[in-house]
Formats: C-alpha cells, sequence, structure tokens
C-alpha cells in the first residue's frame, strides 16, 4: 500500500507539512492552521482504513486534505472511496488542490459543510476518522456509531493532546459496551474504538 505513494503525492504531503510547521510556529491563529497528523499517525489509521470490515470510509475534518490522502491509500488498496468533509471555504479549496495534484480525486467524495448535518445519510460505515473541532466529537460519535458495520474502526484524533477537552467524550468511549477501546500514543493520541 504505501508503495503505491506516488512522486506527486509525496511532494504534496511534504508541501503540508512544512505549510503545518510553518502554522505552528509562525503565530498563524488557531483556526487557520492545517492541524494535521504527523506522518506516522498517517500511516497508522492507512493500515487500520485497509484492515477494516468491508463498508465505507468516512473521514470528518479535512482541512487541506493530508490525512485524507493516507486515507486514499487504503480506498485504493481495498477499491473503495473515501467520504470526508469540511466546513471551512479555504480548507475545501485548498484539499480539492490537494487531491487534484496527487491524483486521487477520483477516490475521494469532499463534501462541503458540517459533517453533523450529513452523517445520517451514512450507513456501512467501516472506518471513521474523527478530527475535527473537539466540541463536535460526542455528536459525531454519537451520529457514527450506529451507522458502523459490526467490527468497523473509530478513531478519533487529538485524543492525548487534547485530552482535558475531550475527557467525557473519552470516558463516555472507553465505558461504552458497543465498543472495545484502547487509546494508543501515536502522534497526539489516537482513541480507537472497534464497534462490537
Amino acid at each position: 500500500m504505501f508503495e503505491s505513494i506516488s512522486p506527486a503525492m509525496l511532494a504534496r504531503m511534504q508541501h503540508l507539512e512544512a505549510i503545518d510547521l510553518r502554522d505552528r510556529t509562525d503565530g498563524t491563529p488557531h483556526s487557520r492552521r492545517l492541524r494535521q497528523v504527523p506522518p506516522e499517525a498517517g500511516r497508522f489509521i492507512a493500515l487500520l482504513a485497509a484492515s477494516s470490515p468491508s463498508g465505507s470510509i468516512v473521514e470528518i475534518g479535512t482541512s487541506a486534505g493530508y490525512s485524507t490522502l493516507w486515507l486514499a491509500l487504503a480506498a485504493r488498496a481495498t477499491n473503495r472511496r473515501v467520504t470526508t468533509y469540511e466546513v471551512d471555504p479555504a480548507k475545501l479549496s485548498l484539499a480539492r488542490e490537494t487531491f487534484e495534484l496527487s491524483a486521487v480525486a477520483d477516490l475521494i467524495d469532499l463534501v462541503p459543510g458540517d459533517a453533523l448535518q450529513h452523517l445520517a445519510q451514512q450507513s456501512n460505515v467501516a472506518f471513521c476518522f474523527l478530527d475535527a473541532e473537539k466540541d463536535l466529537y460526542q455528536r459525531a460519535y454519537d451520529l457514527v456509531l450506529p451507522r458502523m458495520v459490526p467490527g468497523g474502526l473509530l478513531v478519533a484524533d487529538n485524543a492525548i493532546s487534547h485530552q482535558h477537552e475531550l475527557r467525557p467524550m473519552l470516558d463516555f468511549a472507553q465505558a461504552d459496551p458497543r465498543v472495545d477501546s484502547v487509546l494508543v500514543p501515536i502522534g497526539t493520541g489516537d482513541l480507537v474504538c472497534r464497534k462490537k
């Protein structure tokens, strides 16, 4: 799967990594920053998505499309598509550019708008990557989980770096009898939930 990273995709990944690093150090306002996962977390979610059961791949929070590129590798390897949601018009434009330059637009359905308004139409979700504003996590979890296939995986990013903000959702998910869950210390921390 990782061997299929094209030179164009690698160049775009490196470009976005450089922007993300600059954003974190030059005073770019938090809402304008890309706030993407580090490469090791990208590889992790790609492996999980490729290993998930049959069904759709969903991402909540596209930003500039960096994590979506990793999910596109899993989609290509398993003959699926990625549906990804983003509310910010500037980030939507960057994401479109990312997918075109990386030649993965044919694998991705980029949906503009609030994922919470669209998730009710989702079904048969095998993998969901949740990396959005932290106050949306619980509602997104509540909407996605009933739409997941048995054995489906939900990964919530920033589970360690934003543990204080996410504590109620993390506690809820870790006690939820519908899932098995584990907190993985990769990147900024990922809560991985497997639907029973």
